[in-house]
């Protein structure tokens, strides 16, 4: 019996890894969800928080001097 070792490791060639790739993220898009408020993405980028749909202020710490 002749192992076929290197026939099933990998991906293959890059062409195929940049294939398995594209159907793998084309797949996981179908349970993304949409952004319903673009405008509170830069807020999120800079690190605000959001409990329940409210923005949480964060009090501002004085004694960093």
């Amino acid at each position: 019996m002749k192992l076929r070792t290197k026939v099933t490791r990998g991906a293959g060639s890059p062409a195929a890894a940049l294939a398995m790739v594209f159907k793998l993220v084309e797949s996981a898009q179908e349970s993304w969800r949409a952004i319903t408020a673009p405008h509170l993405v830069a807020l999120v980028r800079n690190g605000a928080r959001f409990e329940n749909g409210h923005l949480v202020e964060r009090p501002e710490d004085t004694s960093a001097a």
